[in-house]
């Protein structure tokens, strides 16, 4: 659901060594709460020979959890599950110590998660046994069936905002297709995917799932190790560096990148509704969500008044690292850079700070900003901010804010507002993105049916839902001849009278 920057040159981590030796190759990650910048963990780098002896075994496994009888490997993730929800409170607790997003937070993303992962082990042999299709007139005598095969060894790819739900939308799809995994977790989250990984081992015993951590080298070295596909997440310009990679040896990819997502308010909407929906998908997880709010646009008959409602709402959210805390820290500390260009040119250009401004940004926090009237080639509009910042301008009608709403490159997710859910639905079906939703932000994350992917600049390919497990899967195409052809074209020495047969039968079908 969530974009990450777990760029291919660059660990993004500070150098925890005050005298460093500048060439010396590191061996080690150290992870720091971006809250505190204590050491939480340190994990080793996996380089080429590591990562390739790590697909090797998994080519070995996913030979044995292939072979499994569906049901079996049904039991295996559903206890794969089990695990995960018993300690979900040691998972929280992890993803919090690595990202800083406050323990709430932290889990939610963990139920979110093993819904998936429940849908995923209970419907993959419903969804990808062999099915028998329609031969049609001329192949009348076959039998067409159609299933789905294990694509072999799939390498992961995750991200840092999400680093449980957002990853596990690739795995667990994958495995329950029945494909073993190499998982490269982001360097800023490595000791969650690790401790995913020991509750599998624990729960199945063969290394089906593994993960290797390091920086970017050792996504590079994925990408090349052999695997089957690759699934990543991340933002735009590392897709491509991950998509030059996977080109050399003709590896598949599904890509999920960033997204400048918008809301659209129609003059009929729940004005309170639709500001509560902003906030928080603005700037929940301190903006951090790729699928949340970036821009909105407001006919002008309810305009003042939603900016008056989420000025209120966003007023009184409060950053920082304790419990009470609405939002933690960036968890990517050179994020802020970014955060305050953004906010920077769109007051440069004429905006207005209706909540916060160029103040705002205090890394490792930053304070909800809510900006209005800003022009719509700022980068605060066109780029992806991936901070708690928003952006409200008005428009004529509701044409005027699909078309804005679209003047994109990215088409991640988007969201619409009204009393009239026809309308809205027939709106949000006019939106240049891969998911909306009606009177809701994100309303799509909860559905495990729901495919999730975007357009664009925003990716290809889909995780979750059946269309998440045919993408870890190839398609296999087979015909069973019943009985001889009644008009047997596909031989040499076919006759003239069945030629002419066909022929008429054709032209009788087709072209009247």
């Amino acid at each position: 659901m969530a974009p990450s920057r777990p760029d291919l040159d660059d660990t993004g981590l500070d150098d925890p060594d005050p005298v460093p030796d500048r060439f010396a190759t590191p061996t080690t990650l150290s992870r720091r709460s971006p809250a505190t910048g204590e050491i939480v963990g340190e994990y080793p780098i996996a380089g080429e020979t590591e990562v390739g002896a790590a697909v090797e075994r998994a080519r070995t496994a996913a030979t044995w959890w292939a072979a499994l009888p569906a049901d079996r490997r049904r039991t295996h993730l559903l206890a794969w599950k089990r695990g995960l929800a018993r300690g979900a409170d040691d998972l929280a607790a992890l993803i919090r110590a690595e990202t800083g997003k406050p323990l709430t937070d932290a889990g939610l993303e963990v139920m979110l998660a093993v819904e998936h992962l429940d849908w995923a082990a209970r419907n993959a042999h419903r969804v990808l046994r062999p099915r028998t299709v329609r031969s049609g007139v001329l192949a009348a005598n076959q039998r067409g069936v159609l299933g789905y095969r294990p694509l072999g060894v799939v390498g992961v790819i995750g991200p840092w905002n999400y680093p449980v739900y957002t990853p596990l939308g690739s795995v667990s799809y994958a495995l329950a297709a029945g494909n073993a995994v190499v998982f490269k977790p982001s360097e800023y989250t490595p000791g969650v995917a690790q401790w995913l990984a020991e509750r599998f081992v624990a729960a199945v015993g063969e290394p089906v799932l593994q993960v290797v951590t390091g920086d970017g080298g050792t996504g590079a070295a994925l990408c090349r190790a052999g695997v089957d596909k690759i699934a990543f997440t991340g933002s735009t310009a590392t897709a491509k560096t991950v998509m030059a990679a996977c080109a050399e040896t003709l590896t598949p990819l599904v890509v999920e990148a960033g997204g400048k997502d918008a809301m659209i308010v129609a003059a009929d909407a729940d004005v309170d509704a639709a500001a509560a929906a902003a906030v928080f998908g603005g700037m929940g997880n301190a903006g951090q969500t790729c699928a949340g709010v970036e821009r909105v646009y407001v006919e002008r008959p309810v305009y003042s008044a939603f900016v008056d409602a989420v000025r209120a709402r966003a007023e009184a959210l409060r950053p920082g690292a304790g419990d009470e805390a609405d939002y933690g820290p960036l968890t990517m500390p050179r994020q802020a850079d970014v955060i305050a260009g953004h906010v920077a040119d769109a007051l440069a250009r004429g905006g207005r700070p209706v909540v916060g401004g160029a103040d705002a940004v205090r890394p490792p926090y930053v304070d909800p900003v809510v900006l209005t009237d800003v022009p719509e080639d700022s980068s605060a509009v066109t780029e992806e901010t991936f901070g708690p910042v928003l952006v409200i301008n008005p428009v004529d009608d509701l044409d005027d804010a699909v078309r804005r709403a679209n003047a994109s490159t990215l088409g991640l997710a988007g969201s619409v507002f009204t009393k009239d859910t026809r309308r809205g639905a027939a709106i949000a079906a006019r939106l240049r993105t891969g998911a909306a939703s009606v009177n809701s932000v994100l309303g799509f994350a909860a559905i495990p049916a729901l495919p999730f992917g975007g357009v664009g600049d925003s990716g290809f390919g889909r995780i979750h839902g059946a269309d998440g497990l045919r993408e870890f899967s190839r398609a296999g195409a087979l015909t069973v001849q019943r009985f001889p052809a009644p008009l047997d074209l596909m031989r040499f020495d076919r006759s003239p009278r069945a030629v002419a047969m066909a022929w008429r039968v054709f032209r009788l079908r087709h072209a009247r």
